[in-house]
C-alpha cells in the first residue's frame, strides 16, 4: 500500500484528529468569537483567546506547532494582564513568551512523554503548594487584584510550563489547578465589571479571558487523558 506523504506543516495541523476532538475544538473557537460579538471592545482579547485555544489543543496532541500559536497568545496576554493589574499573570506571561522558542527546540520529532515516580510527584506537587503561598504574600504586597488566585497563575503555572516543555505528563495535573483558579479569577473580575465595582481594563477583556480559561480547563482535563494513554508521544503521530 502507498502511504500518502504530507508536508510537516500539513501533518502538524490536520492529521490524526478524532471526530470528538474536531467538534470540541470548533466549539471552543466559536465560543471566543461569540464572546467578541457580545463585547467587541477588545480585539487583542479575542486574538489571545483564539491562539490560546489552538496553542493548548495542539499541545494536547503533543505537537511542536503548539509553540507558534503560543507565542502570539502570550504576547497578547502579557498586554491584557498589564492593563488588568494582574501582575502575577503579567510576570508569568513574560516567562511564557521566553519559553515558547525553548519549547520549540526541546520538543524533538520522535520524543515520547515522560512521567515522575510516585515519590518525586509528591515533592513536585508539595513544592508547588509552598510556592503558591509565597507568591500570594508577594503579590498582596504589590496590591495586585485577587492575589490568592493570581499567585496560582504565577508560580504554579511556572512549574507546569517547565514540566510541559520537558514533556512530563504531570504538567496537566498542575494546569487543571491553574485553569480552575483562572476561571474563578476572571469570572470574579467580569462580575465586578458588570456590577460597577471594577473599572480596570474592559468588559471584553474579562469576558474573553473567562471564556478562554473555561476552554483551557476542558482541554487540560482531556489532555491529561491523552498524555497518560501515550497518544501524545512522537508529536501525536504527526510524522
Amino acid at each position: 500500500m502507498e502511504t500518502t506523504k504530507h508536508s510537516w506543516l500539513y501533518s502538524q495541523l490536520f492529521t490524526n484528529w478524532k471526530k470528538f476532538e474536531v467538534i470540541y475544538v470548533s466549539l471552543l473557537l466559536l465560543l471566543q468569537v461569540v464572546v467578541f460579538v457580545i463585547a467587541p471592545d477588545s480585539i487583542i482579547g479575542m486574538v489571545s483567546g483564539l491562539c490560546g485555544v489552538l496553542c493548548l489543543v495542539y499541545g494536547m496532541k503533543g505537537r511542536k506547532i503548539s509553540f507558534l500559536f503560543g507565542i502570539v497568545q502570550c504576547l497578547a496576554m502579557t498586554y491584557i494582564a498589564w492593563i488588568s493589574h494582574a501582575y502575577g499573570s503579567f510576570a508569568m506571561d513574560i516567562i511564557y513568551v521566553i519559553s515558547q522558542p525553548i519549547g520549540w527546540f526541546m520538543w524533538g520529532k520522535d520524543e515520547a512523554t515522560h512521567s515522575f515516580s510516585k515519590e518525586t510527584r509528591k515533592l513536585v506537587f508539595g513544592g508547588a503548594f509552598i510556592a503558591w503561598g509565597i507568591g500570594w504574600f508577594i503579590l498582596a504586597r504589590l496590591n495586585g487584584q485577587l492575589p490568592y488566585f493570581d499567585s496560582i497563575n504565577f508560580v504554579v503555572s511556572l512549574i507546569a510550563q517547565g514540566l510541559y516543555i520537558l514533556k512530563y505528563k504531570e504538567n496537566w495535573s498542575l494546569w487543571i489547578v491553574v485553569n480552575i483558579a483562572n476561571v474563578i479569577y476572571w469570572t470574579i473580575l467580569t462580575v465586578q465589571m458588570l456590577t460597577g465595582h471594577n473599572d480596570v481594563a474592559s468588559l471584553g477583556v474579562y469576558l474573553s479571558q473567562s471564556a478562554l480559561q473555561f476552554a483551557l480547563l476542558f482541554n487540560s482535563i482531556y489532555a491529561h487523558h491523552v498524555w497518560n494513554s501515550g497518544e501524545a508521544d512522537n508529536e501525536g503521530g504527526a510524522a
